[in-house]
């Protein structure tokens, strides 16, 4: 599963070893217990990587074979490629920006995308430096 963590200044994403079904339900009961409101609605997100990372054009074949229709690839301008994943929103309020965006496909597609989005962090850093 991908978990896309957004704050009010960033986003991280992660491969989560849990099923989706699990980790949700985790979630709501959590949420119960310390009586916070909680919103789980089908939801996307997206976020951008440059096109000219090492890997866009293994992960275009890729998404090209998804017949799930999870992922999608739009290229922004001459310098980014738009990556929109389909899934689950969560959050404590229903108008709120902060929050879980959670998705499941194959374990190598996840791996995948994590590795290319781990990359594309690694380039921001070096270049603001």
């Amino acid at each position: 599963m991908l978990k896309l963590t957004y704050t009010e200044r960033s986003f991280c994403l992660e491969c989560i070893p849990h099923s989706l079904e699990e980790w949700v339900t985790q979630r709501v009961i959590f949420a119960m217990r310390v009586g916070q409101h909680l919103c789980v609605e089908p939801s996307t997100a997206s976020f951008l990587l440059p096109v000219d990372l090492p890997g866009v054009e293994a992960l275009k074949a890729e998404v090209k074979r998804d017949d799930r229709e999870v992922i999608a690839l739009c290229v922004c301008d001459s310098e980014y490629v738009e990556v929109t994943l389909r899934g689950s929103w969560l959050t404590s309020g229903a108008e709120d920006g902060v929050g879980v965006f959670i998705t499941t496909m194959s374990d190598r597609t996840e791996f995948f995308l994590q590795k290319l989005w781990q990359e594309a962090q690694a380039c921001t850093s070096v270049m603001s430096e």
